[in-house]
């Protein structure tokens, strides 16, 4: 079992306010009886999140939080004390951001990027600092390996991102097709790890516009619209993402190979079936 993530338990047995879980070596879990499933017996198991009530008791829900420990999500601001500034992390206690993980004062109603673990009295807690715990391992994945990512920031080459909660990755500029915020969560996929353990990503997975599936796709966009799209090599990144769900980079290399076939022509504002005449 782990604590600040889903758990499966068995149920134990059913008391007037809820019902206990049986967290073997943790001893009995009590999941109020407002998160209880209807369809819940004695002897089932329900998917439940494991962390401590405003007393410190070890306590379950079947509500899923908007982050768990190991992960990075941001999270908005709903009171600041004495002992820290607390996070609307989506149930009933607040997330606790102590002081000294914050790596710049935080402020109540504004949002930030942070990291989610259990300190070393047992306490879910989390920090804004991401440095210590991002990047701490060589990533071993290959070439073309789907990602999730969540943005951190822009850079000059483009926008750096927490891959799978664990490393740091650069989203380079070509590959975006809209401004990207802080705390944006996508897939993506795995361009390069460098020797540094810093990953180069995509947003389209490599080969993929080499593969005669898109090719066919543009072709049948083509014939189904008379012949003609209004996108170019010229157009802007939204309106091919919008059109066929693609990066610029991935839809220029598509139609230049098609033009070379001899199969569309290219001009500044449209792209046209060589068969069809206007």
């Amino acid at each position: 079992m782990f604590l600040g993530k889903l758990n499966t338990l068995v149920m134990k047995k059913q008391v007037d306010f809820g019902v206990y879980l049986d967290g073997k070596s943790w001893g009995d879990i009590l999941l109020p009886r407002r998160y209880v499933p209807k369809d819940l017996d004695l002897g089932s198991s329900v998917e439940v999140f494991l962390y401590l009530d405003s007393e410190d008791q070890l306590i379950a829900t079947t509500e899923k939080p908007l982050v768990m420990v190991g992960q990075v999500a941001q999270l908005k601001v709903v009171a600041t004390t004495k002992v820290g500034a607390f996070l609307n992390w989506g149930l009933k206690k607040d997330l606790l951001v102590p002081f000294s993980e914050q790596a710049v004062p935080m402020q109540q109603d504004y949002s930030y990027l942070v990291y989610c673990y259990v300190d070393r009295s047992n306490r879910i807690v989390a920090s804004s600092k991401l440095d210590k715990f991002i990047g701490k391992t060589q990533p071993s994945y290959q070439r073309g390996d789907e990602v999730e990512i969540v943005v951190t920031e822009p850079t000059d080459l483009g926008y750096k991102a927490v891959v799978d909660n664990a490393h740091w990755g650069v989203l380079y500029k070509d590959q975006v097709f809209k401004p990207l915020r802080r705390g944006y969560r996508c897939k993506a996929y795995i361009g390069k790890v460098r020797d540094d353990g810093k990953i180069d990503l995509l947003l389209d997975k490599p080969g993929y516009a080499k593969t005669s599936s898109f090719a066919e796709q543009i072709i049948e966009k083509l014939s189904s619209a008379g012949g003609e799209l209004p996108l170019s090599d010229k157009s802007e990144p939204e309106a091919i993402y919008a059109a066929f769900g693609v990066s610029k980079k991935v839809f220029k290399q598509a139609i230049g190979g098609l033009m070379k076939e001899g199969k569309i022509d290219i001009e500044p504002t449209r792209i046209l079936l060589k068969k069809i005449s206007f």
